[in-house]
């Protein structure tokens, strides 16, 4: 049984943790060929967690060989849907036993409130791999219309070896969005979280094995970016690379696919997303509400963040005014205490770059409303409150250019093509949101945002049944649903002739 929040001394069991920091290769834990190790560091505290496996291309080669040499085997790539629909499903049982501890590793290893991991992170994880084990034995092959002549069937294939490199904002979700699709089309997986979070993935690997997957099928290497990411991108034994990140090194991933053999690539990539409220929404309070949710869960740092917010003349001030007061609620606090909705930046890298734009804010001339510091100096950790620019132009920075932070540029417009217009007009396309109570506005408007995803009238609602990913340099391919299983599979025609 999970304990609830406010039952729980957190401090308390964060000191009797011993995270996992091996690498998890054909089924069991190693230490990186090198025995080289990077720290992992609480960003609320700046004091190292553990250190942890930096795996390089030798131990990316060692997962290769072993998720190839699993999948030729067939012992989980040729099991009937039904044998691996159970696997999957006593997967996603095992991580919900685990909830508190899976949670706490999140929290002390990426900075978000506890409540947010417990509640949020952790079950969205066990249901997607659960959704995943429900879908697998209820896609149907296909039989051509060709006439009496002859029989074509269309079949889908699982791909092989399937590389997925996983940021580290939401690092068991992201990795579940991977590892659930991939596993249930019957491939098997090389996993590289992000160094900034490996250690929920690093434990879920050993949960995996006991929910009775095949030695070699999932295998975790933890590492550097420009090391461990790179020679899984370029290695010539894996058939795909799916990738959650940056836009920057999503292009550079592509560059690799094409020198090495030219694997598949699916990516889901940065984000600038407009939020755009319209004045005839009859409760801008509510509007107002979710705007300030939209930006400030997760501390910001989220791809699909609305990070821009555009208000119709006339409604500006009211609309601030209620987001100014949310965020003065929000103020940064121990990510350990069930109370705090506010936790730490990743790292001082990150805390950096978002207080570098809050500084390019200001010196472009948007006026700074809330916020704009970083706070709880004393605790050792990365903090920057909630912070929101008005009188901010969209030719500036901080309306252009992905912050990955609790910062929030609002921008005024007359109508509602002029908002579509600036909503367009940047490079990426991931999310976006529409407030009106006119239907037929709602769809125009949805129909020429140029985004993956289009809210009406709320802002990151969320299923595993709906894809998620982006137009333009938003990223190409859809996580969640049924549509991610395109990804993992290939169509087969065999043609038989009849006559």
């Amino acid at each position: 049984m999970n304990a609830k929040p406010d039952t729980v001394s957190w401090h308390e069991r964060a000191r009797s943790l011993t995270p996992r920091t091996q690498a998890f290769i054909e089924g069991r834990y190693v230490d990186a060929a090198s025995g080289a190790t990077f720290n992992s560091v609480n960003p609320a505290t700046g004091k190292v967690l553990a250190q942890v496996a930096a795996g390089d291309e030798e131990d990316v080669n060692r997962a290769v060989a072993s998720a190839r040499a699993a999948f030729r085997k067939g012992a989980w790539s040729n099991l009937p849907p039904a044998q691996r629909k159970k696997v999957l499903a006593r997967f996603a049982e095992l991580i919900l036993k685990h909830t508190d501890e899976l949670a706490l590793l999140e929290t002390l290893d990426m900075g978000k409130p506890i409540s947010d991991s417990l509640q949020i992170d952790i079950p969205g994880a066990a249901r997607c791999i659960q959704w995943y084990a429900e879908a697998v034995d209820k896609i149907y092959d296909e039989v051509a219309p060709t006439g009496p002549g002859a029989l074509a069937l269309i079949t889908r294939e699982p791909l092989g070896v399937v590389g997925a490199i996983v940021p580290w904002n939401f690092p068991l979700v992201m990795a579940a969005w991977k590892i659930a699709p991939v596993l249930a089309a019957g491939n098997s997986l090389v996993l590289k979280p992000s160094e900034k979070s490996p250690l929920t993935a690093l434990r879920v690997a050993e949960l995996a094995v006991e929910a009775g997957l095949p030695p070699g099928v999932l295998n975790v290497v933890p590492g550097y970016g420009h090391t461990a990411g790179k020679a899984l991108a370029l290695h010539m034994d894996v058939d795909c690379v799916t990738f959650t990140g940056s836009t920057a090194t999503g292009k550079t991933i592509m560059q690799y696919a094409g020198q090495s053999n030219l694997k598949r690539v699916s990516l889901e990539c940065g984000g600038k997303s407009p939020n755009i409220v319209l004045a005839d929404y009859p409760n801008l309070e509510k509007a107002a509400t979710a705007a300030a949710f939209a930006i400030f869960f997760n501390q910001g740092e989220v791809c699909s963040a609305g990070s821009r917010l555009l208000l119709q003349e006339g409604i500006k001030d009211v609309v601030l005014q209620k987001v100014q007061e949310i965020g003065q609620k929000m103020q940064p606090g121990d990510p350990l205490e069930p109370a705090t909705r506010l936790g730490a930046i990743v790292d001082e890298t990150q805390m950096k770059r978002v207080l570098g734009y809050i500084d390019a804010g200001q010196r472009e001339g948007a006026s700074v409303l809330l916020g704009g510091k970083r706070v709880r100096q004393d605790s050792g950790g990365y903090f920057v409150e909630p912070t929101v620019f008005d009188n901010v132009s969209p030719r500036m920075s901080i309306a252009r250019e992905e912050i990955f932070g609790p910062v929030l540029s609002a921008i005024t417009f007359k109508t509602p093509e002029e908002a579509v217009e600036i909503a367009n007009d940047v490079v990426y396309g991931l999310a976006s949101a529409v407030w009106t109570r006119d239907i037929t506005t709602a769809h125009r408007m949805a129909r020429a945002i140029r985004a993956g995803t289009v809210y009406i009238n709320c802002y990151d609602a969320d299923d595993i049944t709906v894809p998620f990913g982006g137009f333009k340099q938003s990223g190409m391919g859809r996580d969640k649903s049924l549509h991610a299983l395109e990804k993992y599979t290939e169509l087969k025609t065999t043609w038989l002739e009849l006559s």
